[in-house]
């Protein structure tokens, strides 16, 4: 004969679902969402809880379809907050939890994402030009599978005679260098990013360099004559430890033309002297705290292109 099987009243089975979790009070809390909803709604794209959540309760364990009792949610989050808040709280502090092809979707995403960017900012040093997304992407791989080390590590192996005390300051200096250990899904594309143009940059696996900032300075002509009293920017400090430091010292508008690393045009109309060049991205906060301390509102600092590059073959 057959048995009618009764399902407790506190169970909701659930499937298809990405989880967000978060533990508070001693328990494990969780709420079922649609796959794809939580990042957008965590990125602003999704503004609709109902099409995030696939159903507005708490649980102790959605898997098992146990939903979370009122006394322990009155514990963990307080007697007298809603529901909707409790909900809200844990899907935006929460651990979120993904399926395992969601995840390798999600991933990828990520990872063309940060690729793309990459390529857009670094560029040959000596052609100016951009590289293919394959190219960067090859690079990184080669970053991420030697632990950054591919061409430090066997400096002092080569001839022989490397000491000990240099190959531990070899060691040291690695360690200080930024690495690239490959796209993770907990970071935003854009932060990830810049480690690895930071790490591109540091290793050379390919010769790059950060594209160049296109500019525009203006400044009035009765200061341009007169003497810089700021000290030297470190970036230009450290981009002219080859001996060509005495560039930056002198009047204001020697000190302006020393962060210019290539001058488009250069005119004076009536009172007022304008440069366009194109300037290296760590030298544009140097460049526009000195025109903005030394020339006393007098001179402005204009951003024409952000990254400048060539494209070619």
């Amino acid at each position: 004969m057959p048995q009618n099987i009764n399902q407790p009243s506190n169970q909701i089975r659930l499937t298809n679902v990405s989880l967000v979790r978060l533990k508070k009070g001693k328990k494990r809390f969780e709420i079922a969402c649609y796959k794809n909803k939580v990042l957008e709604y965590r990125s602003g794209v999704e503004t609709d809880l109902d099409n995030v959540l696939q159903i507005p309760s708490v649980f102790l364990s959605v898997s098992k379809g146990q939903t979370a009792p009122s006394q322990d949610l009155a514990k963990a989050f307080g007697p007298k907050t809603p529901l909707n808040d409790i909900i809200m709280e844990i899907l935006n502090k929460g651990e979120m939890q993904v399926g395992e092809k969601e995840r390798h979707a999600q991933l990828e995403r990520v990872h063309n994402e940060v690729i793309d960017i990459v390529a857009g900012k670094l560029v040959d040093p000596k052609s100016k030009r951009v590289y293919t997304t394959g190219m960067i992407e090859k690079a990184l791989d080669q970053l991420s599978s030697h632990g950054g080390a591919t061409h430090k590590s066997d400096e002092g192996k080569a001839s022989g005679t490397a000491t000990p005390t240099n190959g531990e300051a070899s060691k040291e200096k690695a360690k200080e260098m930024p690495t690239w250990t490959g796209v993770v899904t907990t970071k935003s594309a854009k932060s990830q990013a810049l480690e690895a143009m930071k790490a591109l940059i540091a290793w050379q696996p390919i010769p790059v360099s950060r594209a160049r900032m296109r500019l525009r300075v203006t400044c009035a002509t009765n200061v341009l004559k007169q003497a810089a009293k700021g000290s030297v920017k470190k970036e230009v400090e450290e981009e002219d430890a080859d001996g060509e430091s005495e560039k930056s010292t002198g009047t204001i508008k020697d000190r302006i033309l020393s962060y210019v690393e290539q001058i488009e045009s250069q005119d004076t109309v009536g009172q007022e002297w304008e440069v366009i060049g194109f300037v290296e991205p760590g030298a544009f906060k140097g460049l526009g705290e000195f025109v903005n301390g030394e020339t006393k509102g007098k001179g402005r600092v204009e951003v024409l292109d952000m990254a400048v590059t060539h494209e070619g073959d």
